[in-house]
């Protein structure tokens, strides 16, 4: 069965904004997220912010460009709560 993905709007934004490239790699990442789940592993960077919240790198280089996403285990849905750079990143409020 796969998971449901949603956009937030704060994802959204950053999503209308990516460079090319890397936009190709956040689509395969959402790929990934759909059909074999919320741990990636093979991303780099990968980790977990919190016990539901897990981010990765999209794009290395300056700037670097991220993926952060919240994990909703009972009803099989991840939101993806912040796409964009790096530096503007807030983990901390998506803990």
């Amino acid at each position: 069965m796969t998971w449901e993905i949603k956009l937030l709007n704060t994802a959204k934004k950053g999503f209308k904004n990516l460079p090319a490239s890397t936009l190709e790699s956040l689509q395969l990442l959402l790929f990934e997220l759909e059909i074999l789940g919320p741990v990636r592993g093979n991303w780099a960077n990968y980790g977990k912010l919190s016990n539901n919240v897990h981010h990765c790198h999209l794009h290395k280089g300056r700037p670097t460009y991220v993926a952060v996403w919240k994990v909703f285990k009972q009803r099989k849905v991840i939101e993806v709560l912040y796409v964009g750079t790096h530096e503007k990143a807030h983990y901390n409020q998506m803990r």
